[in-house]
């Protein structure tokens, strides 16, 4: 009986620290992913001559922080 409670109890706790790691793993990726890739693609798409859709996703992503900071 102590071994069943034991394993449940541990599962618990672990299961927590599982959530806490993925949310942790989840925000490290959207930062890489907003201040470092997202400035990387945009610049190589004005190196490789595509500008025109390099502005449109400039002003859309603008547009979405404006909206999301408010």
């Amino acid at each position: 009986m102590l071994t069943f409670i034991f394993t449940i109890l541990m599962l618990v706790v672990f299961g927590k620290l599982l959530i806490f790691a993925i949310k942790a793993a989840w925000g490290i990726t959207k930062i890489l992913l907003y201040i470092v890739f997202l400035p990387l693609i945009l610049i190589g798409l004005a190196v490789a001559g595509l500008i025109y859709i390099a502005i449109p996703v400039l002003i859309v992503v603008g547009i979405i922080s404006l909206v999301k900071a408010a």
